[in-house]
């Protein structure tokens, strides 16, 4: 399963790039269908363990164009059921010759045992209606995807830890913040850049994976040492507690004042009509 193409961020943007392309075709070639073999494996691997699964995966569109990519979050249940996805609605700068944007649907939590589970990608936490609108479908675990801090705790990696704090802290939510760790060495042998990777600094993604309470303290991490796992037990009645004094979709609201309106239809890019007609069908578990 391919990470985080680092290397879109070293080929020219807006015009044609041999090995950009080739690189394109190669990550395409590796990325994920929903649903098909690679989740089928994830969900196996969810209902053996027990476990919920929040993944974040380069998807294929393999229900239309099957030629372009999302940047998604997948959402497994304990039972290896496929709960929700979520599309980044807006790839970041570089991004867009990777990724196409995606749409509402996913732009919701879903319900388990534990509680009420969402997620956005990357920059989507600096896009306050996009907080919003989870905090008011009452999120209490978030998934934060996030390529990596960019240096131990320096420059925009500092902004990326203030950005998960100030999340939880605002929508009174758990934050589980998710980063890369890539090092140059982990590059193919046959890597398309090999040539101008040879300047690349040793550490490409440099981690900062973190848990955060409700109130914006750190109860694991932030991680800078490598490959990592961390745990920490939630109470959740913080929750409650902490939503006495802020509940920014709750009593903190004025929706006499402001008012957000979210379109979750899923943006097709082709309709049918006809008694003969055939839209294609996405797989199912």
């Amino acid at each position: 399963m391919p990470g985080y193409p680092v290397w879109a961020t070293h080929i020219p943007a807006w015009r044609l790039h041999e090995a950009g392309q080739a690189l394109f075709a190669r990550l395409f070639e590796n990325s994920v269908d929903v649903l098909g073999p690679l989740t089928d494996v994830i969900a196996k691997a969810a209902r053996q363990n027990g476990v919920h699964v929040v993944l974040g995966v380069n998807e294929r569109d393999s229900e239309y164009s099957r030629g372009s990519l999302y940047n998604t979050i997948l959402f497994f249940g304990r039972d290896g059921s496929l709960l929700g996805k979520h599309r980044k609605l807006t790839p970041t700068f570089h991004e867009r010759v990777i990724w196409t944007p995606g749409d509402g649907s996913g732009l919701t939590p879903v319900q388990t045992d534990v509680g009420r589970i969402g997620g956005l990608v990357c920059w989507e936490h600096w896009v306050p209606l996009a907080a919003y609108s989870l905090a008011a479908q009452g999120e209490q675990i978030h998934a934060a995807q996030w390529p990596s801090t960019y240096g131990n705790g320096e420059s925009e990696g500092e902004m990326i830890q203030v950005a998960s704090r100030h999340y939880a802290y605002q929508n009174r939510s758990f934050v589980i913040a998710s980063c890369g760790w890539m090092e140059k060495s982990d590059l193919p042998d046959d890597f398309e850049l090999a040539g101008d990777s040879r300047d690349w600094p040793d550490r490409l993604l440099f981690g900062g994976s973190a848990i955060i309470g409700p109130d914006g303290r750190y109860l694991a991490g932030p991680s800078y040492e490598g490959e990592d796992i961390l745990y920490a037990d939630l109470d959740m009645g913080m929750i409650p507690r902490l939503k006495q004094s802020l509940d920014v979709a709750g009593h903190y609201t004025r929706p006499d004042v402001f008012q957000l309106t979210v379109d979750r239809s899923r943006r097709a890019p082709i309709a049918f009509t006809g008694l003969d007609a055939e839209p294609p069908v996405e797989s199912e578990a």
